[in-house]
């Protein structure tokens, strides 16, 4: 039942985050190539409001380099104890093409997503986001599958907030909500996710960053799959961790 559910929103991606979430670092158009590598550990692997992991620390390494507004990601999750069956499970590796830019105010950005996971049949996404330079700076997105389950798409509106204390420290507040839709007979306000981190700079490329979440349904409906596709049987998650960054 989880397989099958699962391959289902795997096609319905930041992160942590997005974390998360979906699951990647945006690197600023630059005149030279940039890269960035991240290692964040986290008390669950959470997904569009679904948990895929259930009292084990789940380890989250993610590389980027990006090029004029060009970028390559590669994510990966290895479960230290998948299922409590006390094994370590290397069981999701995703590669992400975009391409980010602005026009005034307006900030954009299109990209591939190839998700590659444990127990389901590879799927892709597309996407394309809009974001306004302003307050909160709110922020559209839409992925829609290319594979395996054509007409499914997830849309995510949100908000974020930094507040700088010195530099190389600031607090980074934000909340998002998400629509599904699997193209068959489930198309509703899903998700909620709020979020709170704080980085640390360490000299000058390198960077430790605390991070909290919380997800929940915003629906009956979204409860009832949720907690059905959830390792944890539940429909809201309290999380978090803690990841470091190396960027030059």
């Amino acid at each position: 039942m989880k397989i099958t559910a699962r391959k289902m929103i795997t096609t319905g991606l930041v992160a942590l985050g997005i974390t998360a979430a979906i699951p990647g670092v945006v690197l600023a158009e630059a005149e030279k190539p940039e890269a960035d590598f991240t290692l964040g550990a986290y008390s669950q692997y959470v997904w569009r409001g679904f948990a895929f992991s259930d009292s084990s620390v789940v380890l989250q390494p993610s590389m980027t380099v990006a090029y004029k507004g060009f970028g390559v990601n590669l994510w990966g999750n290895l479960d230290t104890d998948e299922k409590g069956l006390d094994t370590n499970n290397w069981n999701e590796t995703d590669m992400t093409l975009s391409y980010d830019g602005a026009a005034g105010m307006v900030g954009y950005g299109v990209g591939w997503i190839y998700y590659n996971v444990d127990g389901a049949e590879d799927t892709q996404e597309l996407y394309a986001s809009v974001s306004l330079d302003t307050i909160l700076a709110p922020t559209l997105t839409y992925y829609a599958d290319i594979a395996n389950l054509p007409g499914s798409s997830y849309a995510t509106l949100g908000i974020g907030h930094s507040i700088s204390f010195t530099e190389g420290m600031a607090l980074d507040l934000g909340a998002q909500v998400g629509y599904l839709d699997d193209g068959a007979d489930y198309s509703e306000l899903h998700d909620g996710l709020l979020s709170a981190s704080m980085s640390f700079g360490i000299g000058e490329y390198a960077s430790v960053t605390p991070e909290l979440y919380y997800s929940f349904a915003l629906s009956d409906d979204a409860e009832t799959v949720i907690e059905s596709v959830s390792y944890d049987g539940d429909d809201n998650h309290f999380y978090g961790g803690i990841s470091a960054s190396f960027a030059f």
